[in-house]
């Protein structure tokens, strides 16, 4: 699967974010949990891949059936609304 440069960075902002779980990732972008893994280990530095991954690494939010919540998701009052890959203003 070859993908541009633009979903290499949404699929990399959304590995970061600790709310989306790799599901979310794996919906809009059709990659597996191993495949985003595989992917942050290719497209990152050493050093911030170590990061990643220790912080993703059993992190319940990362993973929809450790989540402690079944409906809705939190959401910070600031946040902007995200529909369909682009930012919407408020």
């Amino acid at each position: 699967m070859s993908l541009e440069l633009k979903d290499i960075d949404r699929i990399i902002e959304m590995a970061w974010e600790d709310r989306t779980p790799f599901d979310a990732i794996t919906f809009q972008f059709n990659l597996k949990e191993q495949e985003v893994i595989n992917l942050m280990r290719r497209e990152l530095k050493p050093s911030s891949f170590r990061l990643w991954r220790a912080r993703v690494q059993g992190r319940a939010t990362k993973h929809s059936k450790k989540r402690t919540f079944d409906e809705g998701r939190f959401k910070c009052s600031r946040q902007r609304t995200i529909t369909n890959n682009s930012i919407s203003k408020r």
